[in-house]
């Protein structure tokens, strides 16, 4: 009697420290992995096509990790609630085993794979691997999920992390007979981003795959973290770990990270370094904070959490939004920090804050807008961090300040200080003045010289209706 599982990957596109995988190496040898292209993600009209280019090349990797073990990474395409238990049943598969995961989308899909997997009598398993706690394990004294990050971060810092499984050395494969029998079903070659419709030609920040994820954050972990809490907010300075796309395909295990940050601190002779270490290990937690939010309020992903948003008097200016989309908008750090996210498909934390302030405070556009947009763009687009970000900028999140308002010229005065951030992508403005660079008070004939546009709005007069606006709804609810 066969014991093969099939191990369906989404979004944990490595070998080790893969918790279902693992699981999966203890039940048996006989293991093929199995990545379904899922046309109701592929055909949505907010997918990047860098976040592609990038998921491809993880394949890549995967396909040649799962060969050197002795088994193989099959492609499928379509409806995973049929393909997947399709495929089970054609190759005689004992059980497929998965990772779980918060979004909407993929628990909905989830549930459809598992009724369609029990019809066809095929055993399936699934386990949490994303995270470092599993829903439901850091919750209020109370019982109920967080709505506001310190406490969460001050119970979460307090748990013990799950262990890193052990790695694995072998498996077992699929006969060519079998094999054959697999591509009656659809079993497909990798294709490429091209072939599946997305088109990227400019280098990734960060190279595809396990090995690059590595050896990035061994990289980080003996240089930028000894000076994150200070370098973090400093575009122009290459102070954050850049791993943000590895985390959202799992090229590499979030336990694995955690570990590297424990090691670290353990390994510390300095305070400054503890706390630098300590600063990372939050913003670790930031993500981990969104995803169990997205887990517990699914709405999050259709709308404001807050209901007095629900009705807010966004302007909703088309030219405006499309001035921002481009980088136009005459205030130099946000349009520098568009042209970053349209150029190399990321942006720096520090200005994925300012762009969103200033599209929801200044230009008064539903951050809805915005969160599209940056997932039409971003490399490490990821529903739940994307969201709870934008919804923390437009106020309308959880977030026990909920009004907050980005000044551009003192956030680039700050930590642009010296314009290298905006020189580097705004070229045209590259022999003008620093002070006029970051205060953004470039003279029209300035502008007109060097081809860049004047403001589009005034931010003191944008400022003060975003406050009056906020007022009223307040007041009505």
């Amino acid at each position: 009697m066969t014991n093969l599982i099939i191990f369906w990957h989404r979004r944990d596109l490595r070998i080790s420290d893969n918790i279902g995988l693992s699981k999966a190496r203890q039940k048996s040898s006989q293991i093929i992995g199995l990545f379904c292209f899922d046309l109701n993600i592929l055909e949505r009209d907010d997918i990047a096509p860098a976040r592609i280019t990038y998921m491809i090349g993880c394949l890549e990797e995967l396909k040649q990790k799962y060969q050197e073990l002795g088994s193989k990474l099959l492609f499928i395409q379509g409806k995973p609630s049929q393909v997947i238990p399709n495929l089970a049943e054609n190759l005689k598969a004992e059980s497929v085993f998965w990772n779980r995961d918060v979004e909407p989308y993929s628990r909905k899909r989830d549930k459809q794979v598992i009724e369609a997997l029990e019809e066809k009598g095929i055993h399936h398993q699934s386990y949490w691997d994303q995270l470092l706690h599993i829903p439901g394990d850091v919750m209020t004294q109370s019982g109920d999920p967080y709505k506001v990050y310190t406490p969460f971060w001050n119970n979460l810092s307090q748990q013990k992390k799950a262990s890193i499984p052990r790695d694995i050395n072998s498996l077992e494969g699929l006969s060519e007979t079998e094999l054959k029998e697999g591509k009656k079903v659809g079993i497909i070659e990798l294709p490429s981003a091209t072939e599946l419709g997305f088109s990227w030609d400019n280098p990734l920040i960060l190279s595809p795959g396990e090995t690059a994820a590595k050896e990035k954050l061994e990289y980080f972990c003996d240089s930028a973290i000894n000076d994150y809490q200070e370098q973090r907010n400093f575009p122009a300075i290459e102070g954050t770990s850049q791993l943000s796309a590895a985390l959202k395909f799992g090229a590499i295990g979030i336990r694995k990270v955690w570990q590297a940050t424990v090691n670290l601190y353990e390994n510390s002779r300095s305070d400054e370094t503890r706390e630098n270490i300590k600063t990372w290990q939050k913003e670790l937690a930031w993500r981990e904070f969104y995803q169990h939010c997205l887990y517990f309020f699914p709405e999050l992903a259709q709308g404001p959490y807050r209901e007095e948003f629900k009705a807010f008097p966004w302007d909703n200016n088309e030219e405006n939004f499309q001035a921002w989309c481009e980088g136009k908008t005459g205030y130099p750090i946000v349009d520098a920090a568009m042209r970053q996210l349209n150029e190399t498909g990321w942006m720096h934390n520090r200005c994925r804050m300012i762009v969103a302030s200033f599209l929801t405070k200044d230009l008064m556009i539903n951050w809805q807008w915005g969160e599209k947009y940056f997932m039409q763009q971003l490399i490490d687009g990821d529903l739940a961090s994307n969201n709870g970000g934008w919804q923390w900028s437009a106020s309308s999140g959880m977030d026990p300040k909920p009004l907050r308002i980005f000044n551009p010229a003192s956030q680039a005065q700050k930590y642009d200080p010296d314009g290298e951030y905006i020189r580097q992508w705004l070229p045209e403005l590259s022999s003008l003045d620093t002070g006029d660079l970051v205060t953004g008070e470039i003279s029209p004939i300035d502008c007109h010289s060097c081809g860049y546009p004047q403001p589009i709005v005034d931010h003191q007069q944008q400022q003060r209706k975003f406050k009056q606006r906020y007022k009223e709804i307040k007041q009505v609810n």
